[in-house]
């Protein structure tokens, strides 16, 4: 069964919703990926976009008129490597802290204070580590994030309040908690301002974002009255539409890729 011919899963309003933005005039697609595009792993090298969204993402990028992004907390490095994007996406990494947008784009760049306050965060995760099985460290240009997944729940929960005592009040820590992770950057930057950033920046007339996760919202609580965003998964939101998994995603994806070449196909 091809992609045309697969039955939807997506509610009648939400279907309503793509075809309603499919018709605007500039459409910026604007993704997270850990558990939107991939299904969450305990590995995050592990993970990957599902085809299907990897295939309707590549050929929206591809349309007139149409820019699509990725929004996530992972580095930049981090996300080329497991996400491997279309060659014009616009990516953001580390929640906003770092940007490209295309060739000749700046890397992030700390300066001295910066990097003090960054080495000491790390300090403290890693005692925290070191006597929480289960837990471990990824770093970032910007900051350092303290993963839970492996650990058992009583470990991961102490493990994070023990971080939260000592880092919250330090003036330009910035903390965020996520599904099974403590973020931790010394570069204020959210979700949020990312697509704000991305609206401007692209001149975007309506902007679709899907994500999963609590700072996902931030994107979520940015969106103006065209826009459509979407939760994947459960979770409270105030999204004003839901799907329940990242292959739910993908038909979402598929349904707007249809909506959307109609659109510029026949403007």
């Amino acid at each position: 069964m091809t992609a045309e011919q697969t039955p939807l899963t997506l509610s009648p309003e939400l279907l309503d919703a793509i075809r309603g933005i499919a018709g605007t005039e500039h459409l910026l697609v604007a993704l997270d990926f850990d558990g939107t595009l991939s299904p969450i792993v305990d590995r995050a090298e592990d993970a990957r976009p599902l085809p299907r969204s990897a295939a309707a993402l590549e050929e929206l990028a591809g349309l007139p008129r149409t820019t699509t992004a990725l929004i996530s907390g992972r580095a930049l490095d981090s996300l080329r490597l497991v996400a491997s994007p279309p060659a014009n996406t616009l990516l953001i990494g580390s929640h906003g802290a770092e940007v490209w947008m295309g060739e000749g784009s700046l890397g992030l760049e700390l300066d001295d204070e910066q990097r003090e306050r960054l080495a000491s965060v790390r300090e403290v995760l890693a005692g925290i580590v070191n006597v929480a099985p289960g837990t471990l460290l990824e770093d970032k240009p910007a900051g350092v994030v303290l993963h839970t997944r492996l650990a058992d729940d009583d470990v991961a929960e102490d493990a994070v309040e023990a971080a939260r005592i000592e880092l919250q009040d330090r003036p330009g820590v910035f903390l965020k908690t996520g599904k099974r992770v403590l973020e931790t950057s010394v570069v204020h930057a959210s979700k949020g301002e990312a697509v704000e950033f991305l609206r401007q920046a692209t001149g975007a007339t309506a902007i679709l974002f899907a994500g999963d996760d609590v700072t996902d919202e931030d994107a979520l609580g940015r969106l103006l009255g065209d826009d459509v965003g979407i939760k994947v998964g459960l979770d409270f939101t105030q999204a004003a539409f839901r799907v329940e998994a990242p292959v739910h995603v993908a038909e979402l994806l598929e349904a707007l890729l249809r909506e959307r070449r109609r659109a510029t196909t026949n403007a």
